[in-house]
C-alpha cells in the first residue's frame, strides 16, 4: 500500500471518525490539517481530477463565506477551486488519498473504499 494522506479538520467530528477508521485499520497516515497548510490551486485540481468530482462537490456550499464570497453552485471550476485555494474554509472534509485514488469521507466509511 502506498502512503495514506488525509485532509483532516480536527474539530469535525466526520473528520476525526474517518482518521479514527484509517488508524483502526493499523495505518499511521500522513494527517494535513489543511486550514493551516493548505492546499494550493495545482493540489485542489489533481484532487478533483483524483477524485472524480465536480469542484462545487469538493465545497461546503453551506458555509457562510460560500455566501459572501457571491459564489454559485453554478460558477465554473476555476473560479471555484480558486476559492477554495484563498479560503480552505470552504474544502469539505475529509478527502482521504490512498493507492492512486481518493475519497471524500462522508460518510466516513468511505475510506474503507481505497484502504
Amino acid at each position: 500500500m502506498t502512503g495514506v494522506v488525509i485532509w483532516h479538520n480536527p474539530r469535525c467530528s466526520k473528520s476525526r471518525a474517518a482518521l479514527a477508521l484509517i488508524e483502526g485499520r493499523g495505518i499511521s497516515p500522513t494527517v494535513r490539517r489543511y486550514l493551516d497548510d493548505a492546499p494550493s490551486l495545482a493540489e485542489l485540481t489533481a484532487a478533483r481530477d483524483t477524485l472524480g468530482l465536480r469542484a462545487i462537490d469538493m465545497m461546503r456550499p453551506k458555509e457562510k463565506l460560500f455566501r459572501e464570497l457571491g459564489l454559485s453552485k453554478d460558477d465554473d471550476e476555476d473560479r471555484l477551486l480558486a476559492a477554495m485555494a484563498d479560503h480552505p474554509k470552504l474544502i469539505e472534509r475529509a478527502i482521504v488519498f490512498a493507492n492512486g485514488r481518493a475519497v471524500l469521507a462522508r460518510p466516513p466509511e468511505r475510506v474503507l473504499e481505497i484502504l
